[in-house]
């Protein structure tokens, strides 16, 4: 069944605006994120975590990848210093392996092209957000980008989310978020959006996102883009 012919189609062409989470939706930072927590494990001794286990708790920052790494948690007393430690290796290599998921291009373009406005909604800090987007060139491109810090709450509190739609003028009911993460889609569901499980990511939670309750799941870009197209095209 094509995207279009999907009951979903009505809903996202009422749509003005689109909001995607960051790692794991539009850019595969695992690589990056892997090698700056390997970094520390290299300082104590440790052989590197394989690339395997820690992908699919990228999209957990720091929490979820010392705890891949190390298995603490943020209530273990030295996780702070280690949280830490860990940023300030990820921020002296934001963008070695950083990219596009193949095929987001042609998202963006295709939104860029129809005049649709997108923003970006992740809880990455911002000292670490800003210039990760302004080197993958997306600082003039997206219309607005709220980070981990930008309220007083991260996702899955919907702060986030109200705040960059009205950043953009929208109506929130207006907008659909695409999440890899669970927390995402509990987010926008929150915010009163339409969302997109992006099941292409890291989606490291134990429930599959098509247990997410997301209005949509887009298993690829191909399908994230098909199912996007729709939005803007309300009658």
């Amino acid at each position: 069944m094509t995207a279009s012919s999907t009951p979903g189609a009505l809903a996202l062409a009422a749509c003005d605006a689109v909001l995607f989470d960051f790692d794991g939706t539009l850019a595969d930072t695992a690589p990056d994120l892997a090698a700056a927590v390997n970094q520390m494990r290299h300082a104590r001794g440790l052989a590197a975590a394989p690339l395997e286990r820690l992908r699919p708790l990228a999209s957990a920052g720091a929490r979820g990848l010392i705890g891949g790494a190390f298995g603490i948690g943020p209530d273990h007393p030295e996780f702070a210093a280690m949280r830490e430690e860990f940023l300030a290796n990820y921020a002296a290599n934001l963008r070695i392996e950083t990219a596009l998921f193949p095929g987001i291009d042609a998202v963006l373009d295709d939104l860029d092209a129809r005049g649709v406005r997108w923003g970006i909604v992740t809880n990455k800090v911002a000292r670490l957000t800003d210039p990760l987007v302004k080197l993958m060139h997306l600082d003039t491109r997206a219309a607005c980008v709220v980070s981990g810090d930008t309220t007083p709450y991260s996702k899955p509190h919907p702060a986030p989310l109200l705040h960059a739609a009205e950043a953009l003028g929208v109506d929130p009911r207006r907008a659909v978020y695409v999440g890899d993460d669970l927390r995402d889609v509990q987010a926008g569901e929150a915010a009163g959006m339409a969302t997109i499980a992006a099941a292409y990511g890291y989606c490291g939670n134990e429930v599959p996102p098509s247990q997410w309750n997301a209005s949509y799941v887009a298993d690829t870009t191909a399908t994230l883009l098909a199912l996007l197209q729709h939005v803007g095209k309300a009658a």
